[in-house]
């Protein structure tokens, strides 16, 4: 069928099961299709393309709350949902969301772009439901390696304390975007060996009905048959012991196997979690034989081949570049430990996890375990390398404070995809970390100009024994510098001049600096002549070159790929302040204070007003202004 000229998921309702089936396969073809062009998260959608299309079929969105946690499966959703015809502007620059988003439709009851969120809002809703009198449904669809986020866990205790009625489905794949770990996979392997378990259930349960009630030691006997059999079919019962009627587990590319549990589930009270088996990348065999996650999210591709269609950067990937220099030294340093919450390939460091496997540890998506537990590592005399993404450090703020800042322990934090990342949008920008690490004491903050400067900050991360400090570095590629061949370290707190003048001054670091470059390129060509600074530190500024600059008086522009409240600019202003130097001229360049949403990054920093051509104006303008106010006095 045409996937265009849905308008509602209503109409599913009326199809035959012959239909269902030829609906699932349209499905896929039309993803495989789109995402060859656009790129974007194909495996974890491919895997449910049976199940959305059920759900969609037995319950009464939006009316009934379907959530999806994490967001990166929801493309089926969308489609049913009335947005095929825009799929081809799929994450492109005010385009089609890769997320949930709820001003694309009333469908999508809930935005997420992060893990483990949707049982909680799901209890939210439930209780928002009973609150009011309310009969819908709430279902909350979950992968098996969103479980292992903590929050996941406080809402499965509290759903179940409270018996709430609610339909889990734990989507189980048997990843996440890296094959899952830990004693929860584990569980949930035991699970998808041990068999139907409610059939049986169910059929004892109607033996137990014909024994006459002949006192309660009879009874006593009849549940502890029922006990028995629960213990030996389900090999740890975990989640009926936290309160769930547990359904599964069940083929989730069987329509009539999912709608026959559907079905049941939606006749019980209480909690149900109905245990659903998926395959990942299902009905496109590249993304099937996936071991690793390279088809969790992907940018163009060739469907034929399942080539990816590479950019033409020969430079190195940040990730890559200081994953590997990590790697190097480890060779050397025994105290070099890698710590990763479930994004090894992400974070490049598969070949660490080869070479050092006892020394690698992959948590599982549990950011703020990941964080405290590199703080219980170096307070044995271990160097551990934390690579975390900035969107999901956000999730360890207390264990950053509380357990590694204010203990002063040597952790290396690698805060990767830090700025803007681009289709991801609003829910992974990596535009606050600045402003939320900076105010903690003990901490080092530094962000390097280029990959040479890179390998040599992780060389100080390694070698700085002070207390934690964090490297921030973007996605994507390098610049293509030249590579020294012997790793130094950079005094902490350091800054260098990048480009002598005398009129006024541009305060910059990583990102930016070719912005601040060219602009002053431009500048020059009309007779401002401006110095550049890599201001590479972040915290500490560098005291030293601030007083030499406020000396001078010359206007300061900061600028920052970083929000602007609380960041980098609002050091310097503080700084100038603390110093008495309040009349010194300073003003900022930086995120504005709002969500950023999808597209090119290039797009959206013209949008916002960061670019070359924009610091130019700023600066002239500034200047004058400068000018003026000094003539007046």
């Amino acid at each position: 069928m045409d996937l265009t000229e849905i308008t509602s998921p209503s109409f599913i309702k009326k199809l035959n099961k012959n239909q269902i089936a030829e609906l699932a396969e349209d499905i896929r073809e039309f993803l495989i299709e789109k995402l060859s062009v656009t790129g974007g998260h194909i495996g974890p959608n491919l895997g449910v393309v049976e199940l959305t299309i059920m759900l969609h079929r037995l319950f009464d969105s939006p009316t009934d709350k379907i959530l999806w946690d994490v967001g990166h499966q929801a493309y089926v959703h969308k489609i049913l949902t009335g947005r095929a015809s825009e799929f081809d502007s799929l994450r492109q620059f005010k385009g089609l969301c890769g997320f949930p988003k709820m001003n694309e439709s009333e469908h999508d009851v809930w935005e997420t772009g992060h893990s483990s969120t949707s049982l909680s809002a799901a209890m939210g809703m439930a209780a928002a439901r009973d609150v009011k009198g309310d009969t819908n449904y709430v279902i909350p669809v979950i992968g098996d390696g969103a479980l292992t986020g903590g929050m996941a866990l406080e809402a499965l205790n509290h759903i179940g304390h409270k018996k709430t009625n609610m339909i889990v489905i734990l989507n189980d794949n048997e990843m996440s975007i890296a094959p899952n770990v830990g004693a929860l996979h584990t569980i949930l392997g035991k699970l998808r060996t041990a068999g139907k378990y409610n059939n049986a259930k169910d059929e004892l349960e109607y033996i137990l009905k014909k024994i006459p009630a002949v006192g309660g030691k009879v009874a006593a006997a009849a549940e502890r048959v029922k006990d028995s059999l629960k213990y030996l079919l389900v090999s740890g019962i975990f989640f009926e012991e936290l309160g769930f009627t547990y359904l599964g587990p069940v083929d989730g590319h069987d329509i009539n196997e999912l709608e026959r549990q559907l079905q049941y589930a939606k006749k019980m009270d209480g909690p149900v979690l109905l245990h659903v088996i998926t395959k990942k990348g299902k009905g496109y065999s590249p993304a099937e034989e996936d071991k690793i996650g390279t088809w969790h999210g992907t940018g163009p591709y060739k469907i034929e081949t399942g080539d990816f269609v590479k950019s033409a950067s020969v430079a190195p990937s940040w990730s890559g570049l200081v994953a590997e220099t990590v790697r190097t030294i480890a060779r050397d340093d025994r105290r070099v430990v890698a710590i990763t919450p479930a994004m090894p390939v992400g974070s490049k460091l598969e070949s660490f996890a080869t070479e050092f496997p006892d020394r690698f540890f992959d948590v599982g998506i549990a950011e703020q375990h990941a964080t405290t537990m590199a703080a219980g590592l170096a307070t044995q005399g271990m160097k551990p390398f934390l690579a975390i993404y900035s969107t999901f450090l956000q999730r360890a703020y207390d264990q950053m404070l509380h357990d590694v800042a204010r203990q002063n322990l040597n952790v290396f934090i690698g805060i990767d995809r830090a700025g803007l990342v681009g289709a991801d949008g609003e829910t992974h920008q990596g535009v606050f970390d600045i402003a939320f690490l900076r105010h903690m004491p003990n901490l080092v903050i530094m962000m390097p100009k280029d990959e040479n400067e890179g390998q040599h900050m992780v060389k100080t991360a390694i070698d700085y024994d002070g207390g934690p400090i964090a490297m921030r570095y973007p996605r994507g590629n390098g610049l293509g510098v030249k590579m020294d061949k012997t790793l130094q370290a950079i005094p902490i707190g350091s800054w260098e001049v990048l480009r002598a003048g005398d009129d006024a001054a541009i305060l910059t670091f990583g990102t930016t600096i070719p912005m601040a470059l060219q602009a002053a390129e431009t500048l020059a060509a009309v007779g401002i002549h401006v110095r550049v600074i890599n201001a590479r530190f972040i915290k500490p500024l560098d005291n030293q070159m601030l007083d030499q600059l406020f000396a001078t008086g010359i206007p300061i522009m900061t600028v920052e790929e970083a929000v602007l409240a609380g960041g980098f600019g609002s050091a310097v202003i503080e700084y100038a302040h603390d110093t008495g130097k309040k009349d010194i001229p300073i003003r900022r360049m930086g995120i504005p204070d709002q969500f950023i949403e999808h597209g090119n990054v290039d797009e959206l920093l013209a949008e916002i007003g960061m670019t070359a051509g924009h610091l130019v104006d700023n600066m002239q303008t500034f200047i004058k202004e400068v000018a003026v106010e000094r003539e007046q006095v």
